[in-house]
């Protein structure tokens, strides 16, 4: 079996409660067998993950069997990774909902390990609806888990035209329990009364629905609707390339964000070949990228021809 899982970037305002799946592939496939499980990892993290039962997308693949019951079996695995690793675009989380669908077509069944499931199941592992909701529908997502219950629950989006992502890819990592340390407690009620109103104003834009008053195009929306007070600037130190890359960027006109917890840097906008080479010389890996239209995808085995 064989499945593919997309890219994720995690986008501000909507701080841990809206994603975008972006149109770059990790390519996963699983053998069953009788032996021990084995794990062959190329592209990004090569080298440095694990390849046994403690990678993480094994551990995602025996998490879903024993969710519904399935037999446990020993896997070959080979793991071709485009996501880059601790940047700040949910590779862990695509990697979970790889090991999640790979579950799916290990057992073969239609209705076992639909996408709502496979949201659910990720949740739990990964701990964040946010990260997991792209990487699961595609498109953008705004997602939530009730606190009492711990259902999850998504919306997508479907980006209209101009909305053209490009990421700038920086040659440092970033550990997201790092950035989150650096956020505060509590927030001022003045600044999450600022969040809410651009996060609406986001998600209305992805929706691709929305109309603005006073004939504002949709740049002006994404500029306006990707302002934020609630943790880009509390992370400037333990990211400042990044969020100086931010501060030039919209400076020139371009709606960008850091990208999840860092230290990547997003732009929901295309940005001219003039600024792309510029950032480049300066040590950014730059990629133009499409919205990813589609989740996770099984495409060999018995149910790579059926929806869900």
């Amino acid at each position: 079996m064989r499945v593919r899982d997309d890219f994720v970037a995690v986008t501000v305002p909507g701080f841990d409660c809206m994603g975008l799946a972006l149109d770059l592939w990790d390519d996963v496939s699983v053998h069953a067998m009788t032996g021990p499980t084995s794990v062959i990892v190329e592209g990004e993290g090569a080298g440095n993950v694990e390849q046994g039962e403690d990678n993480l997308v094994v551990r995602a693949l025996r998490f879903a069997l024993d969710r519904v019951g399935a037999p446990q079996v020993g896997v070959r695995m080979h793991c071709t990774n485009r996501i880059p690793h601790s940047r700040g675009l949910g590779s862990s989380a695509s990697a979970i909902v790889a090991g999640v669908a790979l579950a799916r077509a290990l057992v073969g069944e239609e209705d076992v390990l639909g996408r709502q499931e496979i949201l659910q199941i990720g949740t739990q592992m990964e701990g964040h609806p946010d990260n997991v909701a792209p990487a699961v529908f595609g498109g953008a997502t705004v997602a939530w888990m009730d606190e009492e219950t711990n259902a999850v629950g998504s919306l997508r989006l479907t980006p209209p035209a101009g909305v053209e992502p490009v990421v700038f890819i920086p040659d440092f990592k970033l550990r997201t329990a790092t950035a989150r340390a650096a956020l505060p407690d509590t927030i001022a009620h003045v600044d999450a009364r600022f969040n809410v109103a651009r996060a609406a104003a986001l998600a209305a834009a992805l929706s691709g629905q929305a109309q603005a008053s006073g004939g504002a195009d949709m740049h002006c929306v994404l500029m306006e609707a990707t302002r934020d007070r609630l943790h880009q600037e509390q992370r400037r130190s333990a990211m400042e390339p990044s969020l100086a890359l931010v501060d030039w960027l919209r400076g020139a006109g371009y709606a960008a964000v850091v990208s999840g917890a860092g230290p990547t840097v997003l732009s929901l906008e295309a940005v001219g070949a003039d600024v792309r080479r510029e950032a480049a010389a300066s040590g950014w890996r730059v990629l133009p990228l499409g919205v990813a239209a589609t989740g996770v995808q099984i495409t060999r085995g018995s149910l790579a021809k059926v929806a869900f």
